[in-house]
């Protein structure tokens, strides 16, 4: 007998089950931490957030690492975070958190929004010829840097291994882009070919890397940083990828600036935002909105569309077009 398939409902109850239990094991784990005798912590200090274990996060200051609690009413901490601490023994406790100047975010199949890191100043999409890049998830990474005034670029991965079967798609996904000005680079951490221009893109700024599995994000990280030692997962047979990379973290460059390496997603859903947020931030359209004939006008062939008729003289892309009609489809989607 077939097992029967949980719907999507049954899953978020599952899901807040288990969310629950896990609010109230840190809550469990955290009594010791809110009875801490205040004499046997250190004076507060800042500190920044370098990585996330569970109920504990590693802050570094002074060039040193500390393990710490932090104290419930935080709420969750990211990769990134700027926070006051104490030290104490055998763990620190972090007190408060430095309100953060941009956030990358991108929610659970349940609607929920899960930040990913924060304080980001660039977001580095990376693609590569296998798993097969799609224009649709690449946007949808633009437009959630845009919308958290990140500026994002394109970074195509492994251009050592593009062959004859995907070579025109990688061709006019790096032309569109770079027309429509974003940053666009080949690489290859097995090369070094263009390794050195995107150092050099980094420096001086803190950036994320982001795609899917397999794309190679810990390769470049390990190339850039030989001493972060990330581990490097194998491609599938089916080229889908595999999860290498469990805890975002964040490295230093010796010559100034920051990566953080995160996890893969494999879908990067829009749900949390508007249909006018979603059109805001494809940057080409910006110019034609709100000149529509109609004040209501949903862009789907009516009269005096804007945007059709910047769709038509060539100055929006019908693949671009057809990518947010995609993510404003996505946004009815069902979710329970």
């Amino acid at each position: 007998m077939s097992k029967r398939k949980l719907t999507r409902r049954q899953n978020w109850r599952i899901q807040k089950i288990q969310e629950e239990r896990q609010a109230r094991a840190q809550r469990k784990q955290s009594g010791p931490v809110e009875d801490l005798d205040e004499n046997a912590l250190g004076a507060e200090q800042e500190g920044l957030v370098v990585t996330h274990f569970g109920t504990l996060v590693l802050v570094e200051a002074n060039g040193e690492r500390k393990r710490c609690h932090f104290r419930s009413n935080l709420g969750s901490l990211v990769t990134g975070d700027q926070v006051v601490w104490r030290d104490g023994s055998p763990y620190g406790v972090v007190e408060a958190v430095m309100p953060r100047r941009s956030e990358l975010c991108r929610p659970d199949p349940y609607g929920d929004l899960k930040t990913v890191a924060a304080n980001i100043d660039r977001a580095l999409i990376v693609i590569a010829p296998y798993p097969e890049p799609h224009f649709s998830l690449v946007d949808r990474y633009l437009v959630a840097a845009e919308a958290s005034d990140i500026t994002p670029a394109l970074v195509i991965n492994k251009c050592d291994a593009i062959d004859a079967r995907i070579v025109d798609k990688i061709k006019r996904m790096e032309s569109l882009y770079r027309s429509l000005g974003y940053w666009v680079v080949r690489v290859s951490a097995e090369t070094g070919e263009g390794m050195d221009a995107l150092a050099d893109y980094l420096k001086d700024f803190t950036s994320v890397f982001v795609g899917q599995s397999g794309v190679g994000k810990s390769s470049l990280t390990n190339y850039l940083l030989p001493d972060a030692d990330l581990r490097v997962g194998e491609l599938s047979e089916r080229q889908t990828g595999s999860h290498t990379t469990t805890n975002a973290e964040l490295f230093h460059f010796p010559g100034g600036g920051q990566l953080i390496d995160s996890p893969g997603v494999r879908e990067f859903g829009l749900w949390h935002m508007s249909r006018d947020q979603v059109l805001e931030n494809f940057i080409e359209f910006r110019p034609h909105l709100g000149h529509c004939k109609f004040r209501d006008c949903a862009h789907q062939g009516e009269p005096g569309c804007a945007l059709e008729k910047a769709l038509e003289s060539g100055e929006i892309s019908p693949q671009r077009m057809s990518s947010c009609e995609q993510i404003l489809d996505s946004l009815n989607s069902p979710r329970g």
